[in-house]
């Protein structure tokens, strides 16, 4: 139910660069990338592979080994050989994995797409999905794997043709990557028919590293207009005894005002408002109206200040849940805390932004927005 407009990709203050014929923006913007927490536990009803629509044009190498993803780097052009090298070579960096990264424009909709080689891709994905060669075989084959959200929320539905740029895509089916960032999933050859900047990003795995630390140190090193994005949020567990700061009341007020005015504006995914929402569109918007920057997407707003008790909940304080069949463990809906145990939200496709008593079922906790 969260979206990233890549953001995917799949930071905030960076403007788009390119808006290619194809419908393509390169992102140059990049919103803040959650990681999932828990790889897949249980299928979904969606997730059933539908039969690609053509052989691949060679076979998906069998998986060897798995690896995480912990930093993005990326531009709105092809990297450099300088570049990967400069990376790769870095201490603590354990492997990399060049990767085609946009804004794609899918059934009218503005989707972080990932163009990827199924054959090494697949090891830096979540076990379930790592393992499932029918899955890497139809993506291979010309099909896209899309996230859950945006199958539910965003209607598009296994087995469906969409347009995507001047193209028709096929849908294969819905699959966790492990980048809560990606809504699509494509194989590198489709990528470049669709009009995907080539090579223009990079995902590096660093286990031993201090993600932060190593992220300042390539930010630093690389050329200018390059970004490089921790990919695993840090969360912050409320202090025992004290009570975390929060937000000015003034602040707070402006935030619930700006989201109050939006009642009754529709929910649309991915969207950020003026006039629609999702529901990580609708918190980052109302904070935004009171100079509170906060990322865009769910997962990554899950860290945006410490996690408070549920029963301690003041008004401003945002709430989280786990409701991705999927992925049981990533953050995929969020409301504000208005008070008098009701919450602001925007809901689901169909609904509306609005008021409606806080429920705890698949809750994932409750944050208190950091005054930094």
């Amino acid at each position: 139910m969260n979206r990233s407009s890549f953001s995917l990709i799949f930071l905030l203050s960076a403007a788009i660069a390119v808006v290619l014929a194809t419908g393509v923006v390169v992102l140059a913007t990049l919103k803040p990338l959650p990681e999932i927490t828990r790889p897949v536990e249980r299928p979904s009803s969606m997730g059933r592979r539908i039969p690609p629509t053509s052989p691949a044009a060679e076979p998906v190498a069998p998986l060897k080994r798995r690896r995480e993803a912990h930093l993005l780097v990326l531009g709105d052009r092809t990297l450099s050989e300088m570049v990967v090298a400069s990376v790769r070579g870095r201490t603590g960096v354990s492997a990399v994995e060049p990767v085609d990264a946009a804004r794609l424009t899918i059934a009218g909709r503005q989707v972080s797409t990932m163009g990827v080689d199924p054959s090494s891709f697949r090891s830096y994905t979540p076990g379930p999905t790592a393992r499932s060669d029918p899955l890497w075989q139809s993506i291979a084959a010309g099909d896209a794997a899309i996230s859950f959200g945006l199958g539910t929320d965003g209607g598009l539905a296994p087995g469906s043709s969409v347009n995507a740029g001047s193209l028709r895509l096929r849908v294969g089916a819905v699959a966790t990557m492990g980048l809560g960032i990606i809504d699509a999933v494509v194989s590198r050859p489709t990528a470049r028919r669709l009009g995907l900047p080539q090579g223009n990003a990079l995902l590096v795995s660093a286990p031993r590293a201090d993600s932060a630390k190593l992220r300042n140190a390539l930010s630093r090193t690389l050329p200018k207009g390059l970004q490089v994005v921790v990919l695993k949020p840090v969360f912050t567990p409320a202090r025992t005894g004290r009570a975390p700061s929060s937000l000015p009341g003034d602040r707070i007020r402006t935030a619930l005002t700006a989201a109050a005015s939006k009642l009754g504006a529709p929910y649309v995914w991915g969207a950020e408002g003026p006039d629609a929402f999702d529901c990580s569109g609708l918190i980052q918007w109302a904070f935004g109206r009171a100079g509170i920057r906060l990322p865009r997407v769910t997962h990554q707003q899950f860290a945006s200040g410490p996690q408070v008790p549920f029963a301690e909940m003041q008004p401003g304080d945002l709430i989280f849940w786990r409701l991705d069949p999927t992925n049981p463990g990533y953050i995929s809906h969020a409301a504000i805390y208005w008070g008098d145990g009701k919450m602001i939200q925007a809901p689901r496709t169909g609904d509306v932004v609005k008021i409606v008593p806080v429920h705890t079922r698949n809750l994932a906790g409750v944050v208190r927005v950091s005054p930094g």
